[in-house]
């Protein structure tokens, strides 16, 4: 909400690049959320100046084409061209790292005493190649975090009550991780049908009905707060968004619920 863009309802603010919203809805949409964050050059600051149209005094943003992979980008500047990965690192004053979602869940990472910072889209796929637990090392490597101080934020995504998936994905997940039962849940279909009228159901094989599909429902924030306490990130440091990007589209873009004609959201991290 507070944006400009009309295609996906009055004032929407829409950060993302879509083919239904325009350029410059889109630049309006991000200069007033960065200006809501406070991400503007004060006079006689060391911040980099930001390329945007929108706002010269903006700090620059660093976005990435996401491609649901686990590659993770260092950046200490603004970059020209665009990047191809699903995250960011930096302990850059001054530049934002941003990641754009409709469901999958956007995560950031703070080092509070290295004065780092990293982005990550973590949908299913980036998931059970263990972005976020990858994110942690390169943390690591390139400024020497440790697990024990990092925060972690789990910003809005699609939940367990609504995320449907399919066996092949539980197999995925079931081949990475010992705990992979503990993320999974299934609902028996109900036909009403059936309930009414059951003998038209009957088989000729025992027990006598055939059984109905049951649906998969994977839970991608405990899938991904369980790697960052593999990695030793205290679980009291970890704090997930409750909302649900599917049952809550009146406040957030998901692309399953309205089936692919919605905006973007962003979930950014930055340095003062």
């Amino acid at each position: 909400m507070g944006g400009f863009s009309p295609t996906y309802g009055k004032g929407a603010l829409n950060l993302g690049f879509t083919k239904d919203d325009s350029k410059a809805a889109v630049e309006r949409n991000r200069a007033a959320f960065l200006r809501e964050l406070g991400a503007v050059s004060k006079p006689g600051s060391t911040a980099r100046k930001a390329p945007q149209k929108a706002g010269a005094d903006l700090w620059p943003l660093v976005t990435l084409r996401q491609v649901h992979s686990d590659v993770i980008r260092f950046v200490d500047s603004s970059v020209e061209s665009q990047l191809a990965g699903d995250g960011l690192i930096t302990a850059t004053p001054g530049l934002l790292l941003g990641i754009q979602t409709a469901d999958c869940l956007p995560i950031l990472l703070v080092d509070p005493k290295r004065r780092a910072v990293g982005v990550f889209h973590a949908g299913w796929r980036g998931t059970v190649k263990r972005i976020v637990e990858k994110g942690v090392g390169e943390m690591r490597r390139h400024f020497g975090s440790r697990a024990g101080d990092l925060k972690a934020a789990i910003g809005p995504g699609i939940h367990s009550c609504c995320y449907e998936v399919g066996e092949e994905v539980r197999t995925k997940f079931e081949s990475q991780f010992a705990y992979a039962d503990k993320l999974f849940r299934e609902v028996e279909e109900f036909n009403e049908v059936r309930e009414k009228y059951p003998m038209l159901f009957l088989t000729a094989r025992a027990p006598g009905h055939s059984e109905l599909p049951k649906k998969i429902f994977l839970d991608l924030v405990e899938a991904n707060r369980q790697q960052l306490l593999a990695v030793g990130v205290p679980a009291k440091s970890i704090e997930a968004s409750p909302s649900c990007t599917n049952c809550r589209t009146d406040l957030l873009f998901s692309y399953r619920a309205e089936k692919g004609k919605t905006g973007r959201m962003m979930g950014v991290v930055g340095i003062r």
